[in-house]
């Protein structure tokens, strides 16, 4: 009984979307890192993977450093985690020069990639599922804002590499939220009709001249988005 009880005691409460990003202070291939406080006014993907010398994990990394520029040109950041340690994460690092992937060859992974080797943050963040292993991590994805908010929670099991289009696509997505005051339908990709704010009084309403009142869609094209959303070029 009383191992059930410490056991719940030194549970971590799952962080949720919407809740701040739990804190850590951590060791990485690239140094010491304090997040989010380090990352404060960007935007911060901060994604787990099963274990180092794996092979969907290595296409994985490799497709994440092919896109880290375009993820940067909309303020972006990357941070990988796996129950490892710093000698294991450069070993595999090095190894992944080595791997030819769609063409890709000679990568060099240049975003940090953290120890977790006591799996306290993975804990933490919810990033082990004991139904599937109680010491990996699953393919766990963390979209956290500029203020240190989580917006997007993503869970891939260790058989399936992530869709990365997507997950930019996200962050194109919160961004356009947030920049222009709406939402985005199924299925949307930058230029496509975004929908509108509902109106809030039945003269708003009326004075829509729109049917379905509640779906309110307008055109908000592409450039006018990345226009806003993309990192002004240093001179």
């Amino acid at each position: 009984m009383n191992d059930i009880i410490d056991e719940a005691e030194n549970a971590y409460i799952l962080p949720l979307i919407g809740d701040n990003a739990p804190e850590f202070v951590a060791q990485t291939t690239n140094g010491e890192i304090n997040f989010p406080g380090d990352y404060a006014g960007k935007w911060v993907v901060l994604f787990s993977h099963p274990s180092d010398f794996t092979p969907v994990c290595t296409s994985e990394f490799m497709t994440l450093q092919y896109i880290l520029p375009q993820l940067q040109e909309i303020n972006t950041e990357i941070i990988g985690l796996s129950v490892g340690s710093i000698t294991s994460h450069l070993g595999w690092i090095n190894d992944i020069s080595n791997v030819e992937f769609r063409g890709w060859k000679n990568i060099d992974i240049t975003f940090p990639v953290i120890d977790d080797a006591t799996t306290e943050i993975a804990r933490r963040y919810g990033m082990i599922h004991p139904g599937t292993s109680s010491t990996h991590t699953v393919r766990a994805v963390f979209i956290i804002d500029p203020k240190g908010i989580i917006r997007t929670i993503l869970y891939y099991p260790a058989i399936l590499g992530r869709n990365f289009e997507e997950i930019k696509r996200i962050l194109v997505g919160l961004q356009t939220a947030d920049a222009f005051g709406v939402a985005l339908p199924a299925d949307w990709m930058p230029g496509e009709a975004i929908l509108d704010t509902n109106p809030k009084t039945t003269t708003e309403m009326r004075k829509s001249g729109i049917k379905s009142w509640f779906f309110i869609q307008r055109d908000l094209p592409k450039e006018t988005i990345f226009g806003k959303i993309l990192k002004p070029k240093k001179k």
